[in-house]
């Protein structure tokens, strides 16, 4: 490790959530934060400015049905973390991706056009999701 501290801050909390129409009644009414986006199986939230024009957000997501989350389905007890996310700088990805892969981790690389957002994806030991993510204009869609 080269000492270099690339996580500036929180990204995201991100939930699994059984009733999404629900949970999206009440953290918008109750809790009183910003919806940014619905879709059909998840709303996102803004909770605050975060690092280099990403926005820290409480996701909600409803993962019934999800083919990669089969104990949801079934009804086992699920953890309803779906995954933590860290607010990297846009200039740090790269380096963040090939350090990750040097640490033989498997990573997968997303992009969110409708928020203008590059994320590196890795899981931890116990099979919990952990997202590096940043604010990329070159990536921004304005119809989504």
């Amino acid at each position: 490790m080269n000492g270099k501290r690339s996580i500036k801050g929180l990204g995201e909390i991100a939930l699994q959530v059984r009733d999404l129409g629900a949970m999206t009644h009440f953290y918008e009414h109750v809790i009183n934060l910003e919806l940014v986006k619905r879709f059909p199986a998840a709303s996102f939230f803004r909770i605050a400015d975060g690092v280099d024009g990403h926005t820290q957000v409480l996701a909600l997501f409803d993962r019934r049905g999800v083919e990669c989350y089969p104990a949801y389905e079934a009804g086992h007890r699920t953890p309803p973390l779906d995954h933590l996310a860290f607010g990297i700088s846009l200039e740090d990805y790269d380096e963040e991706r090939n350090r990750l892969l040097s640490l033989g981790l498997d990573v997968t690389e997303a992009t969110h056009g409708w928020v203008g957002w590059r994320s590196l994806y890795v899981q931890d030991p116990e099979g919990n999701q952990v997202e590096w993510v940043c604010y990329d204009e070159n990536v921004l869609d304005e119809a989504g």
